[in-house]
């Protein structure tokens, strides 16, 4: 989880300078350096958000796969049964 959301906050650092460089403005002014920090913590919470986003969608499935699992495993002993049964009356 760390190194996704050091991706993320770098890569809200390298929007600043993406900015700034179409802009064809100086990447180290004195009186813009305040903002690096705000970008980088910009692009931790997005990752942040983002591990959250994607730890549920994978216990959805988690969920999803165990159930469609359980309802093959019944329908498979459901149709063993009556193939047994029909075996049997022939």
């Amino acid at each position: 989880m760390a190194y996704i959301t050091a991706f993320w906050g770098v890569f809200g650092l390298a929007t600043r300078f993406w900015q700034l460089g179409i802009q064809r403005r100086p990447f180290m002014s004195k009186p813009e350096l305040w903002i690096y920090p705000c970008y980088g913590l910009t692009g931790l919470a997005v990752g942040y958000w983002l591990e959250g986003v994607q730890e549920r969608q994978e216990a959805c499935l988690n969920e999803r796969k165990a159930f469609y699992l359980q309802k093959r495993k019944e329908m498979v002993e459901r149709e063993r049964e009556t193939g047994a049964q029909e075996a049997a009356m022939h």
